[in-house]
């Protein structure tokens, strides 16, 4: 769903690997640490000393794969462009689309009117 919106608004869609180990790599100097248990929810990196938050970090690392991090300062790192308001709203529809029934309902389900 998120490439097919991608692609009908002209954005990049990027795909990243299930098992990628995000939360293992330091978003600092990009050392791979190794994997921890889930209870360990912060991590000191053995190259840098950067302390890190496992989820902080994790999604930093997505961000920069995805070219969207910012620097400290909150300057892009690479430029990009944001979606514009109306994206959100009211997606164009395209012409095969209009006046057909949504599919859930075709197979007689989830109509919260019908008993």
């Amino acid at each position: 769903m998120l490439e097919y919106k991608a692609a009908l608004y002209g954005r990049t869609f990027r795909r990243m690997g299930r098992f990628e180990p995000t939360s293992q790599v330091c978003s600092a100097c990009g050392v791979q640490d190794g994997p921890k248990p889930l209870h360990i929810r912060e991590w000191t990196c053995r190259a840098c000393g950067a302390v890190l938050d496992r989820d902080i970090n994790a999604a930093v690392n997505v961000a920069k794969a995805a070219g969207l991090a910012v620097s400290a300062c909150g300057a892009r790192l690479r430029p990009g462009v944001p979606a514009q308001r109306e994206e959100s709203r009211n997606p164009p529809r395209r012409s095969a689309d209009r006046g057909r029934t949504p599919r859930l309902l075709e197979r007689g389900g989830a109509d919260i009117n019908r008993r």
